[in-house]
């Protein structure tokens, strides 16, 4: 007899190995009918593993933070596919998005803009912001235009702990607790993506990170 999972349960997770280069489209019809069912997955991205859910999901969403024990009032940050994507999410897109993306991205530099309407309220920040990047890994970018919706981005750990970069540390914490692990390898580590609050009425830095001040600090 099946024993249903619960919150003393273990649920049952799925393991699947990657080439960080491409994804095959077994493979991409795999993780996007686990992540289109609500369902959560640890991925390797260009510095550390991640968490990453639908963002448009509600349902997702709080399960992200459950896993990471992270106060509901700390927002999420989104990968995106291309520029298109940025346009279709993102409320108002300033001049300096468009100078910051053309020169840092796909790379570790997160930019905080007005978001449309689209997201749960856990997602957002002050005044209904959204932090997006595209990243540097071609796999992900693969699998986000496959979805055509953003994944979150957050790292996968318990909210005051470090980042993780070996698919071993991950499986020790997530397994049984998330519905796919998917193993990459290690992954470089370094430092978390730099964030540039550009919603706000002055450009600020939010986050220093792999992106170093001295290439910002002309803008900023």
């Amino acid at each position: 007899m099946d024993v249903p999972e619960g919150p003393d349960r273990p649920m049952k997770t799925r393991f699947l190995k990657i080439d960080r280069e491409s994804l095959g489209l077994a493979e991409l019809r795999l993780i996007s009918g686990v992540l289109r069912n609500d369902g959560v997955m640890v991925c390797p991205t260009e510095t550390f593993y991640g968490l990453g859910v639908l963002a448009f999901s509600e349902n997702a969403v709080k399960k992200v933070y459950r896993l990471k024990e992270r106060e509901l009032g700390k927002p999420l940050s989104v990968v995106i596919a291309d520029i298109a994507m940025a346009e279709e999410i993102a409320a108002v897109l300033p001049p300096l998005f468009w100078t910051f993306s053309r020169e840092f991205w796909p790379g570790p530099l997160t930019l905080v803009v007005k978001a449309r309407p689209l997201f749960p309220k856990e997602m957002l920040g002050p005044g209904g912001s959204l932090a997006m990047r595209i990243p540097d890994a071609p796999w992900l970018r693969d699998l986000i235009r496959h979805l055509n919706a953003p994944i979150t981005a957050t790292s996968a750990n318990l909210s005051g702990t470090g980042e993780i970069s070996r698919p071993e540390d991950i499986i020790e914490i997530f397994k049984g607790k998330v519905d796919l692990i998917i193993d990459g390898g290690r992954t470089a580590g370094g430092l978390p993506s730099t964030i540039v609050d550009l919603a706000s009425d002055q450009p600020r830095l939010l986050r220093a990170g792999a992106v170093p001040l001295s290439r910002l600090q002309k803008y900023l």
